[in-house]
């Protein structure tokens, strides 16, 4: 399926086109999953999945994005600030593993 309109929170509508444009209009040294490595938003580690939401904070687009991830219901990433899991945004990546019975421990 493919989505070609979106209905962003504040109501109104936005074609993906336009987000795209919107992207390009923008210096891609202001976009950080275009000036940082792409893996970044994707990545394995708690401590980097929390480095590619901290670089969004800044980005020119990110309600857009994060809008569109929404709306697209992302499968996993890190999409306008927020990490997706299967199309939700959960709070944080848990690393792999049982937690530890004794959390002082750690």
């Amino acid at each position: 399926m493919t989505i070609s309109e979106l209905v962003r929170t504040d109501g109104t509508e936005v074609s993906l086109g336009q987000l795209h444009d919107q992207a390009n209009q923008v210096d891609d040294d202001l976009l950080p999953c275009r000036a940082n490595n792409p893996e970044l938003w994707f990545a394995e580690s708690p401590s980097d999945v929390e480095s590619a939401k901290a670089l969004c904070l800044d980005c020119p687009v990110q309600a857009l994005c994060l809008d569109g991830a929404l709306e697209r219901r992302e499968p996993w990433g890190v999409w306008g600030g927020q990490l997706f899991l299967q199309g939700v945004v959960i709070p944080r990546k848990r690393p792999r593993g049982r937690p530890r019975k004794n959390q002082a421990a750690a």
